[in-house]
């Protein structure tokens, strides 16, 4: 069955799943494989819970009129995917970068939303499933799409864009994250920069902040760069309080005085100043782009703030590298408060540098006071006597429930395989 075959039943059936524990009646059921599954094995299930059609790769013994055999399932999914995508003539905005994408990506619908019928990635399905199964989710009523492109080696996101399309492009930053995948910092920039290669080729507009003079050089050519930063930009703005939660004063390009947010940490402006940018440049108004910014509440962990046991406690447990840690530990340092506790995982996919980066992580950490520090995983190494260590959140935990902390600041952050949301359950 070829893909305009397969799309016009996608029409009638206009639901896609992979997994079965999930599957509805009348869905379309991918039968997807990876290194712990074999979507292939669960085709009669899926069909005695109703599927429509189900898309394999491989024979079955078990034989149904509802079977469509493909080479490579995957690769259907992605060029359904993309004949769905050319189904639209809206904005198509792309958001990529080591730190603040899905951050960025919430805001940025958010603000949208307020003002047009917005399709977004949901939570941070952002990889080779989860794009195509965004642009599949999108409805003829769509008039924004934002899609979150996440990636650990390079030309994974040059593969999302040859599907995606984007028509407009935002690179984050480039830090310090998948250093293993992408083979070092100039990796990681080539390969985040593959989404500005194809807004290049393909006449897009590309959005900067303005004060990382690597996304000038990154963005040069693209027929048009729009620029938001501290210092200048179409809009520019700074941190007028960061206290309990963030305040942000924009100084130019929007009729917007003073954010109250609820997010935390001074790391979080660019990702602020981005929704704003956005948000002008679709011509959003400005109360609506205030009303958007302020009503956001951060979740799954990504610097949540929590008051528990008359502690306040930041837990930012989602993501970590040596670029969002630093960051992370000098805004808590500058933050209001005398009874300062760290609890801090290790940092995952750094290779041959993973001993080196958390080295510089400690040493950050023993030049400033702290009231406690706690820090969780094998690459922490050669710590001061004082600082506590241990192999696993769980062990964390037990430390963690005998100090009765009380009336203390308290941040909590690691890798997603770290767990370290455990610690303060």
């Amino acid at each position: 069955m070829n893909i305009d075959d397969l799309y016009s039943l996608f029409l009638q059936h206009p639901s896609i799943e992979t997994d079965t524990r999930k599957l509805k009646q009348g869905d379309i059921f991918f039968a997807l494989k990876g290194p712990n599954f074999n979507g292939n094995h669960y085709l009669e299930q899926a069909i005695n819970l109703g599927a429509a059609y189900c898309v394999a790769d491989e024979p079955s013994a078990y034989q149904h009129e509802k079977i469509i055999l493909v080479e490579d399932s995957l690769h259907t999914l992605q060029q359904l995917a993309k004949k769905h995508r050319m189904q639209f003539s809206i904005p198509f905005i792309a958001i990529t970068g080591s730190n603040g994408k899905t951050t960025t990506k919430e805001l940025v619908s958010e603000v949208l939303a307020t003002t047009y019928k917005t399709y977004t990635t949901f939570g941070n399905l952002n990889n080779h499933i989860g794009v195509p199964l965004t642009l599949l989710r999108i409805k003829p009523d769509a008039e924004m799409a934002v899609i979150e492109m996440g990636a650990n080696h390079q030309k994974e996101i040059a593969s999302y864009c040859e599907y995606a399309m984007p028509t407009h492009g935002l690179i984050t930053n480039c830090g310090k994250a998948h250093l293993e995948g992408f083979g070092g910092e100039d990796g990681v920039k080539k390969g985040k920069g593959e989404l500005f290669d194809y807004l290049r080729a393909h006449r897009g507009i590309a959005f900067i902040y303005n004060d990382y003079d690597y996304l000038h050089e990154m963005s040069a050519g693209i027929q048009q760069v729009i620029k938001y930063g501290q210092q200048s930009g179409d809009i520019t703005g700074s941190v007028k309080a960061d206290s309990a939660f963030l305040e942000v004063k924009i100084e130019r390009g929007a009729g917007i005085d003073t954010l109250k947010t609820r997010l935390v940490g001074g790391y979080n402006l660019p990702n602020i100043l981005a929704a704003v940018c956005i948000g002008k440049i679709f011509n959003v108004a400005d109360e609506k782009i205030k009303s958007a910014l302020e009503a956001y509440t951060p979740s799954n962990s990504r610097s949540q703030l929590i008051q528990k046991n008359n502690n306040e406690i930041i837990l930012d447990a989602y993501n970590a590298n040596p670029t969002s840690m630093k960051a992370a530990i000098n805004n808590f340092a500058n933050m209001a408060g005398s009874k300062k506790v760290l609890v801090l995982g290790g940092m995952m996919e750094l290779g041959e540098d993973s001993v080196k980066e958390h080295a510089d992580i400690i040493a950050l950490i023993n030049s400033r006071n702290w009231y406690k520090v706690a820090l969780v995983g094998k690459d922490y190494l050669n710590l001061p006597e004082h600082f506590a260590h241990f192999t696993d959140a769980a062990q964390a935990r037990d430390w963690y429930q005998q100090q009765h902390f009380s009336d203390a600041q308290i941040l909590v952050k690691g890798s997603r395989s770290m767990q370290m949301e455990k610690v303060i359950e």
